[in-house]
């Protein structure tokens, strides 16, 4: 079914648009009075976080999203950690279509590298467990100059991805090269991608804190991420929508992917750790899905699928995702960022993950889907 799109202009808790809205679910949710909500709330200042709540419609062969949003400002930085993975993928899904002798199921490997994977596992790997390597292999092919291109030419913007994750080399602008088998017998070599210098960014809240480890002893001073990754709130919500519901973008805004890999796309972003194979007491359910469940190793109902990518570095949590209830017939997305890092210490490792950050990740989720259970459509 073609689905054409109306977007509702989004209500930002504090302004409005022509009109308050008669109702306000993330005004509702961010309301409550549940304490894991509630410690956030009341310290703003500290948490920084923005939150875009999306309800979704369907009226004929129309999807609406309506747009909820509090403290969304493309203009104040977070740090976006893994959630820049998400375009990393859907980037390299994309290029392959371009090149002929190459499938999301060719093996490959980096050169100096000594582990073979296919572009079908890195994928999985990402999504998964949000594994860096995998990451930045995937960098290794597409440079980060072409991961912006390709987002921007389809609407997903502002973005900046300017470096690899957890890696010596992550600010090098030269792409290492890659050996991919075209047959069991026959190997090519990519040639290298030089991409831009990596420029300094002028954002709010571009330096933050009051001190950094580096070289294994205490700086004073802000914390500067000028060089680092930006993948804003609004940005990250464009590029979900694009990919749970293609058909609501006209074309020249929908990503060049098959069926089958827009398929193999939305498997691995839903499916859990445990599913793959991996060890589900180090990788429960909700080792990557904060909102609902992620202050529990319970597993996820089977009835309810999360489509997302989490990140979290540098005291920064921030989730981005699009949540399924097949039995109630509900869905919804929420993109939240919230940092928490209350001694001010950047790169120390003395976070409030498990303490704060994740609670109200899980607390807001469930929050806005009681309101999405109740809600008349």
């Amino acid at each position: 079914m073609r689905f054409k799109i109306a977007v509702v202009c989004s209500l930002i808790l504090g302004t409005s648009c022509s009109k308050n809205p008669p109702d306000n679910p993330l005004t509702e949710a961010l309301s409550s009075e549940n304490n894991k909500i509630r410690r956030v709330m009341d310290n703003l200042d500290e948490h920084e976080i923005q939150v875009r709540y999306t309800r979704i419609d369907r009226k004929n062969d129309s999807i609406i999203f309506t747009d909820f949003d509090f403290q969304v400002d493309k203009n104040n930085y977070f740090y976006p950690a893994s959630t820049v993975k998400f375009p990393a993928a859907v980037a390299a899904l994309e290029k392959l279509n371009t090149i002929d002798s190459l499938s999301m199921d060719t093996r490959f490997f980096v050169e100096g590298d000594s582990v073979e994977t296919t572009f079908a596992k890195a994928i999985s790997e990402i999504f998964a467990v949000s594994d860096n390597a995998a990451n930045n292999r995937l960098i290794e092919f597409l440079g980060q100059d072409e991961v912006n291109d390709r987002m921007k030419k389809r609407g997903v913007s502002p973005i900046r991805i300017a470096h690899r994750l957890s890696t010596e080399n992550a600010d090098d602008v030269t792409t290492k090269p890659l050996v991919f088998y075209l047959n069991d017998s026959t190997t090519y070599l990519s040639e290298p991608i030089i991409n831009s210098p990596i420029r300094p960014i002028k954002l709010k809240g571009i330096k933050k804190g009051k001190g950094y480890i580096a070289d294994e002893s205490l700086q004073t001073g802000p914390f500067d991420f000028a060089l680092k990754n930006y993948y804003p709130i609004e940005a990250q919500t464009a590029l979900l929508k694009r990919i749970i519901f293609p058909e609501a973008f006209p074309k020249d805004e929908r990503f060049n992917l098959s069926d089958g890999q827009r398929t193999y796309l939305l498997d691995t972003m839903h499916t859990l750790p445990p599913q793959l194979g991996y060890d589900p007491e180090e990788f429960y359910d909700s080792y990557v899905k904060f909102f609902m469940f992620g202050d529990t190793t319970d597993p996820i109902p089977d009835h309810i699928k999360i489509y997302n990518k989490v990140g979290y570095a540098y005291g920064t949590l921030t989730d981005c995702a699009y949540i399924k209830d097949t039995k109630n017939d509900i869905d919804f997305m929420i993109t939240a960022t919230i940092l928490v890092n209350s001694n001010g210490i950047f790169n120390d490792n003395t976070y409030e993950y498990d303490e704060v950050g994740i609670p109200f990740l899980a607390q807001l989720g469930k929050e806005l889907y009681e309101l999405e259970l109740s809600r008349k459509r």
